[in-house]
């Protein structure tokens, strides 16, 4: 199964390239150009991670970030910029970012990090999954 990433910029062409370049390393991508899309996107779709620009025009991505992680709470978020302070990263993981990189990123380190971010939302789903499973056994007296 391919990886579902989304990736959340207001910067169109920079969306289309990185999307065009994650797809050629064969993950599932989905586009949206501000946080409101987003947000929507989320709630019809299951994504694993997301890549979310911190500076965009209405919503920043920290707001974007406290509202994805709300509604999906195990996805993990890779937060982009190119204006980063130390700040803004301690901002961003404070309230459940994965990771944090600098645009313009290189694309095999953001495959790398998406992936780890992966294996992380992964482990987690599984443990509970296995939790569930203990719980159904010890109820059902198995």
């Amino acid at each position: 199964m391919k990886i579902r990433v989304l990736l959340v910029d207001d910067e169109e062409d920079f969306v289309d390239a990185l999307s065009q370049r994650l797809e050629m390393r064969d993950f599932a991508v989905g586009k949206a150009c501000n946080g409101a899309e987003a947000l929507g996107l989320i709630e019809g779709h299951e994504y694993d991670v997301i890549v979310l620009d911190v500076r965009m025009p209405g919503e920043d991505g920290i707001q974007i970030l406290k509202r994805l992680k709300e509604l999906k709470p195990l996805t993990e978020v890779i937060m982009l910029t190119g204006h980063a302070t130390v700040q803004i990263a301690i901002e961003g993981m404070k309230f459940g970012a994965y990771d944090f990189l600098m645009k313009p990123a290189d694309t095999d380190l953001l495959v790398g990090k998406i992936n780890l971010a992966y294996k992380l939302k992964f482990d987690h789903e599984e443990r509970i999954r296995q939790a569930q499973i203990d719980n159904i056994v010890k109820h059902k007296g198995w």
